[in-house]
């Protein structure tokens, strides 16, 4: 998704923080439960962070009691989660739920419109060209209208089945725009266009 859309839907930049504090504090949790320890450059990969926001967050999760540092040697420092930190990373994985549940509804809700919109205007065919995390809701929204639904993972094939006015072309997000002589939908414009300002 990008920021673009993300800011469309709704997302701050607050929510951006909270799930790389959450990978932070799920890896260390991992990396316990497989008895692994972890460098900070580990840390900072799995949560997309640079080193010294990993450090310094690290910082301010032992002292609020989540992580416990254990200095190994002069380089090595081992990180292990407090009953606090645990309770965190429940806490913070239930909100990160409840979020993604708002959006699939309202992906739903888009999609759902859209599909419909489009049955009224005499489509017959959805073509999805290339991979969307949201395949599963559009083809579902299809289905209820009646639209036969086709994901193709070749963008050029999938623009060739799009070659007849009764059917759809939509672009997924990692795909450029195909021309087809059908109507052509790239999905993050359905997404964003739909989506409450």
């Amino acid at each position: 998704m990008t920021i673009d859309i993300a800011q469309k839907l709704g997302y701050d930049e607050a929510s951006r923080p909270d799930d790389a504090e959450l990978a932070i504090l799920e890896s260390i949790y991992s990396s316990q439960k497989r008895e692994q320890s972890l460098t900070q450059r580990d840390l900072a990969d799995a949560a997309g962070l640079s080193l010294g926001m990993t450090n310094a967050l690290l910082k301010r999760f032992a002292e609020k009691g989540w992580v416990m540092l254990k200095r190994l040697n002069a380089r090595s420092i081992q990180y292990a989660l407090s009953p606090d930190g645990v309770s965190e990373i429940a806490r913070r994985s239930y909100r990160y739920f409840r979020r993604t549940a708002r959006s699939a509804a309202m992906y739903r809700d888009i999609l759902e419109s859209f599909a419909m919109s489009l049955k009224r205007k005499g489509a017959h065919r959805v073509v999805l060209a290339g991979a969307s995390d949201l395949d599963f809701i559009l083809e579902y929204a299809c289905e209820r209208h009646g639209l036969t639904f086709v994901k193709g993972s070749d963008a050029a094939k999938a623009a060739r089945l799009a070659d007849d006015s009764s059917t759809v072309l939509i672009c997924a997000e990692d795909e450029e725009t195909l021309s087809a002589h059908g109507q052509v939908y790239r999905l993050s414009d359905v997404l964003v266009a739909a989506s409450p300002s």
